[in-house]
Order: structure tokens, then C-alpha cells, then sequence
């Protein structure tokens, strides 16, 4: 084709309309003479018919080019090496009659690739699957849940949902596993065969069908309830070395505690100490543990003495007392309510009747709802308005110690109550002779009031005859525990 331009109504130089005239941009050739911008186009040959002007200088000009790209088609095409090929490998009879099965085939022998199984001398296509005679199921009871609502989702009928959860003793605990069989499907349900779960750690429940109907049966699992007993170094600390060595997080705060109560956990051991506990564990012969409370807390401390403790229980309170009998001792007073002190004992120009008189304990300057502690382990002896004091609680405490709490807003404990140290006894506020919200906290000694400031409260346990006897017959057996 060639390229002209001959105006707007002009033909190209073969005759050709300008619509099937192409324009070259001014970069292609030559510029005509005296002709700049926009209009500095010429007219170029863009294409070379071979069977036109022989040997003409456009004729030349075309044949070289056209032998260009031939030898540049030939140095950069690849090889002309025939194809590698070879005989597939015969299929035996085998792997032919795997690959039928299996749906694995040509289209043209009417395979269908990929399918789960084809039909062939073995097998045979099924117009429908057949029901299931029997579902075997394991399902876990949810928080909320109970057996009935699980049956009857899993597709067994309303009757047997509700007989079933009528024959369980109780709820069953969130979590347990229960292995469920239904029978053969009857209209849209499936009949109750078999439910078993685990009751307890020494038994499992089974309900079975019966020609009379779902029946119970709780089967017995051997428990073996002897204590564990876990030693060990203290190391690096003595909390970890706890865990490592297998006991629980609570145990461990719990024998913690107990040390605390004796001895200066953070200063008094040494990293050579050894630790030594003895805790309540059932473990079923099917394998499951349940691990109990924490009985004896010991510790073989290097170049002092050991300590052991055991708990025991006295007067319906229990504590923790060491080898000799006596108890964990409660060493002074804590402050009843957290909040800054206001007035100190002794006298004082009163706010309200305007003379001085004998203050007989110290005000806390505690805003209206907080918290009051009691401030040692006692019993409650009063709980009530006390006239100018407002509704007040009084403590009676070991060793002929009193204490008592007054103007507050509400109380939290009754009369006769035994109460233990940190405890809440009640909430602070403005009731009685009172010019705001404050606690007003005495303590007595012999009826007579004294220092809150300087007293140290000592309460201490000691075990004696009998009762001394059979607390060293229990540290004796604990002692006795063979290593975990």
C-alpha cells in the first residue's frame, strides 16, 4: 500500500481513496522541502510488490529485506531435532480393572473421571442408598444443654428423649462425653439403643433398650484415693518449681499461703530448700485423675529446721497446724478500711457537743460505701444501732480483746457469726453522733479501752491430749505417702 497525501479529495498515488491511505509520521522519512510542523509529511513507500518494476531501486531495496528477515527467521528459530518418543507402558490387568472401578478412563469408552465407583462385573449401580440400621454417634453436652434437647436434634423421637433424661439422676455436667446409638429409622426418627457417659469419676452410666423400654444401669469404676505426695528442689523460684514439678496452680497458691502463715516466704528459703507436698487425688482404673485439696505442706529448709504442717480442723475451723500442735498464729491487727486516719485516741475538743472529752479510739476518714474489714479472727458479739455510735459491729477476739466499728451505713453480719481476719463486716458511713461519713474504730481490752495504735494481737492454737494424738496420727500417715 502506499501512503500519500494529496488533500482533502485527492487519491493515492495507485488510485487508492484516502481511506485505505495510511499516513506515516514525520520521523519515517524525509520532510518535503520547505515544509515544517504539522504539515512535514511524505509520501512513503511502505510496501514492495516484487512482481513490479524489476530491478528498479525500490525493487532492489524490497528483495533485501525480504532476504533479511529470512536469514534473521533462521538463526533465531530452534532446532529442527525430531521429537523425543517413546511406548507408553503397558496397563496390566490389574491396574485396568483399579482404573474401570475407579471411573478412570477415555471419554470415548465412556468414562467418567473422577466419580467415587463404576459399575463392573463387581459392582452394580443402586437406584437408592439403603437406610442405615443403626447410628453409631459421640456427642459433648454444652453449658445449657441436656440430654433430651441432644437427643432429640441428633433425630430420636420425643418419648425416648424424655424417658432417657428421666432416667438420669440429675443434670450431667457441661463437657461430658456421651456415646449415643440410634436404631433403624421409623418414619422421620430413630429409636434409643444404647446411651453411655460418664456419671463420676467412679462410675459410668448406661441406658439400654429393653423390650419394656430404656432401662439404666450404673456400672462401678475402682477408685484408688490414696494421696499424692510431690517433693522437689526450690530452685531459681519456688512457684514455678511447684508447677514443674506437676502441682496445680491453686495448690500451689494454697501451699504458698501456708508457709506464709510460719515463715517469711520471700527471705526464709533458700534456692537448696526442698519442697514437700501431700495432696487428695482420686484416680479411676480407666485412667482419670481428680486432684483434692492441699493436707500437708512441708519444707526441708538447709541449715534450719523443717517445717511441716497439716491440716486440721478444730471447732468447726479449719487450719493449718504444725508438727508440735500448734496452730498458724495471726501476728497483730490490720486496718479495718483503707483510708487515711482523721482524729487519734485521747482527748479531743468534740465537733458536735463543743467540750473535750476522752476520744477512746481513732477515726478513719472513709468515704461513704467503703468496705469495712474485721480486723482479727473473732466473733461477732454485737450487730445494730448503738445509740450515738449508729449502727455499729462489735468483735470479741482471743485473749479478752474487743473491737468495734461504728457509724456505719449498712451491715453485712449477724450476731453470734464467726468472722476471720480481712473479712467484710460492712460499709462505712455518717449514722449516730456523726458530723460525716467516717468509721469510728475502738479496741478494748478488759472492758477498757486502749490504743488501736499499739496493740499487737497474737492468736494462736494448741492442740492437747486427744486431740494431739490424733493430729499426729494423721501427720504420721502423710508422712507414710510413698513419693508421686
Amino acid at each position: 500500500m502506499l501512503a500519500r497525501h494529496d488533500g482533502p479529495m485527492g487519491r493515492g498515488a495507485a488510485g487508492v481513496p484516502h481511506a485505505l491511505v495510511a499516513r506515516a509520521p514525520s520521523g519515517f522519512g524525509a520532510r518535503r522541502p520547505g515544509v515544517t510542523g504539522k504539515q512535514g509529511w511524505r509520501d512513503i513507500d511502505m510496501t514492495v510488490d516484487l512482481a513490479q518494476d524489476f530491478f528498479s531501486r525500490r525493487w532492489w531495496r524490497g528483495l533485501f529485506t525480504l532476504s533479511a528477515l529470512t536469514v534473521a527467521t533462521a538463526l533465531l528459530a530452534p532446532g529442527f531435532a525430531p521429537l523425543p518418543g517413546g511406548r507408553p507402558a503397558m496397563v496390566g490387568e490389574a491396574e485396568e480393572t483399579q482404573f474401570v472401578a475407579a471411573g478412570v478412563g477415555s471419554l470415548a469408552e465412556g468414562s467418567d473421571s473422577g466419580i467415587a465407583m463404576a459399575p463392573n462385573a463387581a459392582v452394580e449401580p443402586l437406584t437408592s442408598a439403603p437406610e442405615r440400621p443403626t447410628l453409631d454417634l459421640f456427642a459433648r453436652i454444652a453449658p445449657g444443654d441436656n440430654l433430651a434437647r441432644l437427643l432429640t436434634r441428633l433425630g430420636a423421637s420425643y418419648g425416648d428423649a424424655g424417658r432417657a433424661q428421666s432416667l438420669v439422676p440429675g443434670a450431667i455436667a457441661p463437657g461430658t462425653s456421651i456415646s449415643i446409638t440410634l436404631g433403624r429409622k421409623n418414619g422421620d426418627v430413630r429409636p434409643v439403643e444404647r446411651i453411655a457417659f460418664r456419671a463420676g469419676l467412679d462410675s459410668e452410666l448406661v441406658i439400654r433398650a429393653t423390650p419394656s423400654g430404656l432401662q439404666v444401669q450404673r456400672l462401678g469404676i475402682a477408685v484408688d484415693a490414696t494421696p499424692l505426695r510431690i517433693r522437689g528442689r526450690v530452685g531459681d523460684g519456688m512457684y514455678w518449681s511447684l508447677r514443674a514439678a506437676g502441682v496445680t496452680p491453686q495448690t500451689a497458691e494454697e501451699y504458698l499461703k501456708a508457709l506464709s502463715g510460719q515463715i517469711d516466704v520471700g527471705s526464709q528459703i533458700s534456692p537448696d530448700d526442698r519442697f514437700d507436698l501431700v495432696v487428695a487425688n482420686r484416680r479411676a482404673a480407666t485412667g482419670e485423675n481428680e486432684a483434692g485439696s492441699l493436707l500437708y505442706a512441708g519444707i526441708d529448709r538447709a541449715g534450719s529446721t523443717a517445717l511441716q504442717l497439716v491440716k486440721w480442723t478444730v471447732a468447726g475451723q479449719t487450719r493449718w497446724f504444725e508438727a508440735s500442735g500448734v496452730g498458724q498464729q495471726t501476728s497483730g491487727m490490720i486496718w479495718p478500711v483503707n483510708a487515711p486516719i482523721t482524729s487519734g485516741f485521747g482527748e479531743r475538743f468534740h465537733p458536735i457537743l463543743h467540750f473535750v472529752r476522752m476520744h477512746r479510739g481513732i477515726d478513719f476518714g472513709a468515704h461513704w460505701g467503703t468496705p469495712i474489714v474485721a480486723a482479727a479472727d473473732g466473733q461477732v458479739e454485737r450487730a445494730g444501732w448503738s445509740g450515738g455510735y449508729g449502727e455499729q459491729v462489735r468483735l470479741a477476739h482471743a485473749g479478752g480483746i474487743e473491737t468495734s466499728y461504728s457509724h456505719m451505713s449498712r451491715i453485712v453480719v449477724g450476731p453470734g457469726s464467726p468472722v476471720r481476719q480481712g473479712q467484710l463486716i460492712g460499709y462505712s458511713g455518717s449514722s449516730g453522733l456523726s458530723t460525716g461519713p467516717h468509721l469510728h474504730y475502738e479496741v478494748m481490752r478488759g472492758g477498757q479501752a486502749i490504743n488501736p495504735m499499739g496493740v499487737r494481737f497474737i492468736n494462736r492454737s494448741i492442740l492437747e491430749g486427744p486431740a494431739l494424738a490424733a493430729f499426729q496420727a494423721r501427720l504420721k500417715a502423710l508422712l507414710s505417702v510413698g513419693r508421686g
